[in-house]
């Protein structure tokens, strides 16, 4: 039997025990509580601290000024402007929809709209910025500011925005900025880096080409913010680097003229410098304004221009491609001399058509033009004397000369949207038509129909290797003066070799065999616009100094019938749709030349009509404007 005393110890040594396991504990507890804290608060200092600051500060990227684009003489063509934007960060939003419903009171803020948001939101992480508005007006971002206490996760912004000339002269070659879509972030990897809010992209033009160059580096806003996320003050600004600003060769002054002359017409002008290769102007009608699409084109604008069956969004000077019609003769000329395949003298009886197995081809004079020779032919444009040609030159022959001369290739690199076109030869034939070539083409070809497809700026570049006497030039758009300044001192020893007749070489590329070949050219073509019968004889200037010499063109777009022969239809009697297009080249002024032009007029009719005298007004501005260029180029006449 246990005794009192033994159970009183047993009892008492269990609750010793049980004591010194909960003191055990009690200090187990301690020394982890102990160490947790030494964590927190020593070794991981750092991280809460940031997640603290984090809290604490906010950080907004701004959106760094484009770059600027002028044109040769400083003005600005696409500049920017101040704007006031509306950014929030959905995840400091504590109800979206009450956010929403206090701003469709506060701005301009619709179901469409929201419906917009709210799409947008669900395609970025939640700490991502949005741009609610980015072109609010000063009475909505001045009532924004006034109730930004009632309005959490929101910030009224004051950015920039690109603003362009709306007149719309230059709309091509600039092109415009957008939002970047999904596309261009795929595509640009300096996009995906700093793509903030309110940051615009190049779509076209310019802007496309340049668009990284352009961009700039974004600048850096941090602040302290209270628990709300109301920002209290600011504590550092890091500014931002501009974009690179880019100079154009091209004249403004220019491109107003030329595309008010072109108003309602579907149609290009281009001009360039016969040496250097500045482009001074190039114009696509009809135009567009650019503005409207930096804030987002409204579903009406937009669909006018798709549906304009003009095509104001394609730039013609570029991507239009067209049969260069009898623009080509000189070409076909030059290359039958350079080739010895005829003679300057050659006389051909035009009667109105030729007859050749079976197939009738006719001149576009249907009585004919009666005995020519070949600077006669090219004076009056004799379809049935280039026949002749053609059909002595050969088709592969010509193709030689017409890319030599800039056809068949791209003449500028800063648009992606420029097309090459085609210069028909009989490889060309077998590998994309998968058929040989046969005579009849030969002749067609020979006064610019057919397979040829020509833009504008290549009539345009051809032109002007004629005129600077069959040398190579490179065309460009944007001024570099290092860039220029090597094909200038070659021409300025060129100019001092001819002036002291040193045969030495200057460095310059000749595209000819005989320099006398290219001079019967350039004499025939004074014979077309300044001599009775010239097809451009009604457009000519007789002022000193003002005188050109070029060549028109007519490019049919159908086969003609025989019942339409008969009825004797004019262009101004057809549909639209089916009227020729009208085309000029021409380089001024004759003596002394230094520019070159080509004017293309979609179902403009004839050349003589249609597009010479739009040449002839544009010519006079540029001559009129040479003395203002000259100071601000080098001096290419300089003796060396």
């Amino acid at each position: 039997m246990i005794s009192f005393t033994e159970t009183f110890q047993n009892k008492t040594k269990l609750i010793s025990r049980r004591m010194f396991f909960l003191s055990g504990l009690k200090v187990a507890v301690f020394i982890s509580i102990i160490t947790r804290l030494f964590y927190l608060q020593i070794s991981e200092n750092i991280k809460y601290r940031s997640l603290s600051d984090n809290n604490r500060f906010r950080e907004w990227k701004i959106v760094p000024q484009r770059g600027i684009i002028e044109d040769y003489f400083g003005q600005k063509i696409a500049d920017n402007t101040q704007t006031f934007q509306l950014h929030m960060i959905p995840e400091d939003v504590p109800n979206m929809e009450s956010l929403f419903f206090r701003l469709s009171k506060i701005i301009d803020f619709n179901e469409r709209k929201k419906k917009k948001i709210i799409k947008r939101i669900k395609k970025r992480k939640p700490w991502e910025p949005i741009i609610i508005s980015d072109n609010l007006s000063w009475s909505e971002f001045s009532r924004l500011n006034l109730f930004l206490h009632e309005i959490q996760g929101v910030k009224p912004v004051v950015a920039l925005s690109r603003k362009y000339f709306s007149d719309g002269s230059s709309s091509h070659i600039i092109g415009y900025v957008s939002d970047a879509s999904v596309k261009d972030l795929e595509n640009n990897e300096l996009i995906r880096e700093i793509n903030i809010p309110g940051l615009k992209t190049g779509k076209n033009g310019l802007e496309k080409s340049f668009n990284n160059l352009m961009i700039g580096t974004p600048g850096i806003q941090r602040f302290e913010v209270n628990a709300y996320g109301k920002r209290i003050k600011e504590l550092e600004l890091v500014k931002g680097i501009s974009g690179k600003n880019f100079r154009t060769t091209i004249d403004h002054e220019v491109q107003k003229l030329a595309s008010g002359l072109l108003k309602e017409k579907s149609a290009s002008v281009c001009v360039m410098d016969i040496y250097t290769g500045d482009v001074v102007s190039l114009v696509s009608s009809p135009t567009f304004d650019p503005n409207k699409f930096v804030h987002g084109i409204n579903q009406k604008d937009w669909d006018d221009l798709l549906k304009n069956e003009m095509k104001p969004l394609i730039n013609k000077p570029l991507a239009g491609l067209y049969p260069p019609g009898s623009t080509i003769k000189p070409i076909v000329a030059l290359s039958a001399l350079e080739n010895d395949v005829m003679s300057t003298k050659k006389i051909v009886q035009c009667k109105g058509k030729i007859e050749l197995y079976g197939q009738t081809y006719h001149c576009w004079k249907e009585k004919g033009h009666g005995f020519m020779n070949m600077r006669s032919g090219i004076k009056q444009s004799c379809d049935v004397y280039f026949y002749e040609v053609a059909r002595r030159l050969g088709i592969d022959r010509l193709s030689v000369t017409s890319k030599n001369f800039g056809l068949g290739k791209k003449v500028l690199n800063s648009f992606y949207e420029e097309k090459s076109g085609v210069v028909p030869n009989t490889k060309w034939k077998i590998k994309n038509i998968g058929t040989g070539w046969v005579l009849g083409e030969t002749l067609i070809s020979g006064i610019g129909q057919g397979y040829f497809q020509t833009t504008p700026i290549q009539l345009c570049l051809m032109m002007a290797q004629l005129a600077n006497g069959g040398y190579e030039i490179k065309p460009r758009i944007i001024d570099d003066k290092l860039a220029v300044q090597p094909m200038v001192d070659k021409w300025r020893e060129e100019f001092y070799f001819k002036k002291n007749n040193l045969d030495l070489d200057s460095g310059l590329v000749k595209l000819y065999r005989n320099k006398e070949n290219v001079k019967f050219v350039l004499d025939a073509l004074f014979g077309a616009t300044n001599e009775p019968l010239g097809t451009s004889y009604r457009s000519r200037l007789t002022q000193p100094g003002y005188i050109y010499a070029g060549k028109t063109g007519t490019s049919q777009i159908r086969t003609i019938t025989e019942e339409e022969r008969k009825l004797k239809l004019k262009n101004i009697d057809l549909p639209y749709k089916k009227r020729d297009h009208a085309l000029f080249i021409a380089f001024a002024p004759y003596k002394n030349p230094r520019y070159s032009i080509s004017v293309v007029v979609e179902h403009g009719g004839a050349g003589s009509s249609g597009a010479a005298p739009i040449a002839k007004k544009v010519l006079k501005k540029v001559l009129e404007r040479q003395k203002l260029r000259e100071k601000y180029q080098p001096n290419l006449f300089e003796e060396v």
